[in-house]
């Protein structure tokens, strides 16, 4: 058998830069399909993260009118009307609520000894880490003295803290929030882009009666995050939680909503049908190229049983058989499609690190689905190449011989 396809792959180096077209179609397919199918697994997996990290069986309430548009919440009205009450309420009358978050955000400048980042400012309460799963890597969260007392103190994200301090320990530096000086007391832990591919460490958190009052001069609050029990229909406390809001604003029966209830579930819902959709397009190219691969394949064999004529003749005339001369043209077709898969795999992979590198993407290199790309262009190379095989095995010897 080696022998066989050390032949086949003589026979086709004799025509190098054909060769090289007709498996740059093979190339091409099974290097897009491989691309699509490691950048597709990374995104899956980032997905799960994100999951994880964001918080689980969570629902978001945000003031005014606010709609999910690929993938990602946009608010349509805004309003202050959402209150730490209203969370506080969420908390205790409905049972199904483990623990109701209020928090405000505000863009602002932060220095430490003549550095400056602007980051976003999260006003809190100490639930917030049951909520979305965040926790200190060094020193500690929000307290609930600190928010009693309206402290000072804030807790960095990773990213702020690179920023500012580089390799250095933050704890216990005086660092300005505006005008404002406060104390760092902590750090959190890395955590990477959020659901709308925010940087969840470029932010800080501070006591949300430090924010309101000291920082921010509001009453309001921008979100609401309620952690629902487990085993409870999030659909159910969407619309309990919704109820109770418009009781708590005293909204008429007829007037709209002046808030929003969202479940995390709906924006990574989304956010997978956009990258579904993007992986079958890229997918189907895909396909049709390695379709165009198997058409330059037969139209190297034909080309190839016309040119080696005399070379069919001479095998015959020596004792070669039909199948001999099937098997050998069926070889080199196999040959040509595995070697062109086999690039195409290694153009696959740096193409989506290529990807990955460049939109941050993430990527995860499937086995599987290289092989059974290899294995399907092996498949097609057969395929395409056995009537080229059969004229050949079907030819006959005088004939041959003379060249006709």
């Amino acid at each position: 058998m080696f022998r066989v396809v050390k032949a086949g792959w003589r026979a086709l180096g004799v025509n190098r830069m054909r060769t090289i077209l007709a498996m740059l179609g093979i190339t091409i397919g099974v290097g897009a399909v491989v691309a699509v199918v490691s950048i597709g697994e990374g995104t899956q997996r980032e997905i799960d993260r994100t999951i994880e990290a964001f918080g689980t069986n969570l629902l978001v309430v945000t003031p005014g009118q606010t709609r999910i548009s690929a993938g990602r919440s946009q608010r349509a009205t805004t309003v202050t009307t959402l209150t730490a009450d209203d969370a506080e309420a969420i908390a205790e009358e409905l049972r199904e609520v483990d623990v109701a978050v209020p928090a405000a955000t505000k863009k602002m400048n932060l220095s430490w000894e003549g550095v400056t980042t602007e980051t976003t400012v999260v006003a809190t309460t100490p639930e917030f880490q049951e909520a979305r799963n965040f926790r200190p890597a060094r020193g500690e969260f929000i307290t609930e003295h600190m928010e009693r007392i309206r402290s000072r103190d804030v807790v960095l994200g990773q990213t702020v803290a690179d920023v500012l301090f580089g390799g250095g320990d933050p704890l216990g530096a005086r660092v300005r929030i505006g005008r404002a000086p406060f104390e760092v007391v902590g750090v959190m832990e890395r955590k990477g882009l959020d659901i709308g591919g925010q940087d969840e460490d470029d932010q800080v958190f501070i006591p949300l009666s430090t924010g309101q009052r000291r920082l921010f001069s509001i009453a309001h609050v921008t979100i609401i995050y309620a952690k629902v029990r487990r085993g409870e229909s999030r659909a159910d406390v969407q619309a309990e939680i919704a109820a109770l809001l418009r009781e708590q604003h005293r909204l008429r029966e007829n007037a709209a909503d002046d808030f929003t209830v969202l479940d995390q579930s709906e924006i990574i819902a989304a956010q997978q049908v956009i990258s579904g959709s993007f992986k079958l397009l890229l997918t189907s190219v895909g396909a049709i190229s390695l379709l165009v691969g198997g058409v330059g394949i037969l139209a190297v064999m034909l080309m190839s049983v016309r040119e080696r004529t005399r070379e069919v003749g001479l095998r015959r005339a020596v004792g070669a058989t039909r199948r001999d001369i099937l098997v050998q043209f069926l070889t080199e077709a196999a040959v040509l499609s595995i070697v062109g898969s086999l690039a195409g795999v290694a153009l696959g992979v740096a193409g989506a690190v290529v990807t990955a590198t460049l939109t941050e993407w993430a990527m995860a290199f499937s086995l599987p689905a290289a092989l059974g790309a290899v294995i399907v262009s092996a498949g097609i190379g057969i395929i395409f190449g056995i009537h080229p095989a059969r004229q050949a095995s079907l030819q006959n010897p005088v004939e041959a011989l003379r060249g006709r």
